[in-house]
C-alpha cells in the first residue's frame, strides 16, 4: 500500500509541475491540396469553370483513380454547402448513384451515399466511402474519399468497373441538409466515362460558353470586319 500511496503522490506532484502527466493525441494531419498537374496522367479530371482553372479555382473539379481495389474521387466545389458527382446511366438526373461531400453546422465536411428519385436526392445508409477527408476553405467544399471498384448488385450502388455520363453538382446547405443545385442545367460528361482512362476534361462555364462557340466568334468576326469598312 505505501508502494501504490508513493507512485500515485508522485504522479500527482508531476502533473501540478508540468500540467500534462500525460501523452496528448498526435496532431491530424492536415488536408493534402488536389494537385493538377496528375491530371490525364495518373488521374482523370474534370473541370467546369474559367479555362486554365486548377482544384482551388474551377466552379467544379472532380479527379478520379484506381487504387487496387478501389477509385479515389476527389471533388472541389465554389460553395459552403455540398459538391457531388453521380453515376447515371444517361445524361439526366433519375435513378441515379450519388456521393455527396456536405458542409454541416459544425465545419465539418462529411461524405454521404444518395440515389436520385426523380429530381429528388434519397440519402442511403449504405454507403460505400471510406477514407473520406474533407475540409471547408476560402468558401468551397473539398474532399477525397474511396470507394469500391466492384460491390453486389444492388439498385442504389452502381459498379465502378462499368462506364457511366457523371452527373456533375453543387449547392447549399441548410444545417447539413443539401437543397437545390446552384444552377438550373448542371454539367453532365459528354460520353460515358471508363476510370481505366484517364483524361484531362475541361468544360467552360455558361459565361465561356458563348463566347468560345463557332456562331460566336463568326458573328465577333463579322461586325469587326463591319466596323472596320464602315458604313456605306
Amino acid at each position: 500500500y505505501c508502494f501504490l500511496f508513493l507512485v500515485f503522490y508522485l504522479v500527482m506532484i508531476y502533473s501540478d509541475h508540468t500540467g500534462y502527466p500525460f501523452p496528448t493525441a498526435p496532431p491530424v494531419d492536415p488536408f493534402a491540396k488536389i494537385r493538377v498537374d496528375d491530371c490525364g496522367k495518373t488521374k482523370g479530371c474534370f473541370r467546369y469553370g474559367k479555362p486554365g482553372c486548377n482544384a482551388e479555382t474551377c466552379d467544379y473539379f472532380l479527379s478520379y483513380r484506381r487504387i487496387g481495389a478501389d477509385v479515389e474521387f476527389e471533388l472541389s466545389a465554389d460553395t459552403d454547402g455540398w459538391v457531388a458527382v453521380g453515376f447515371s446511366s444517361d445524361k439526366k438526373m433519375g435513378g441515379d448513384d450519388v456521393m455527396a461531400c456536405v458542409h454541416d453546422d459544425n465545419g465539418r465536411v462529411r461524405i454521404q451515399h444518395f440515389y436520385n428519385v426523380g429530381q429528388w436526392a434519397k440519402e442511403i445508409q449504405r454507403n460505400p466511402a471510406r477514407d473520406e477527408e474533407g475540409v471547408f476553405e476560402n468558401n468551397r467544399v473539398t474532399c477525397r474519399f474511396k470507394r469500391p471498384v466492384y460491390v453486389p448488385r444492388e439498385e442504389t450502388i452502381v459498379d465502378l468497373h462499368l462506364s457511366w455520363y457523371y452527373l456533375f453538382a453543387w449547392g447549399p446547405a441548410i444545417q447539413g441538409s443539401i437543397t437545390r443545385h446552384d444552377i438550373d442545367s448542371p454539367p453532365v460528361s459528354e460520353r460515358v466515362v471508363s476510370i481505366y482512362k484517364y483524361e484531362d476534361i475541361f468544360m467552360p462555364s455558361a459565361a465561356y460558353q458563348t463566347f468560345s462557340s463557332p456562331f460566336c466568334l463568326l458573328l465577333i468576326v463579322a461586325l469587326t470586319f463591319y466596323l472596320l469598312m464602315g458604313t456605306p
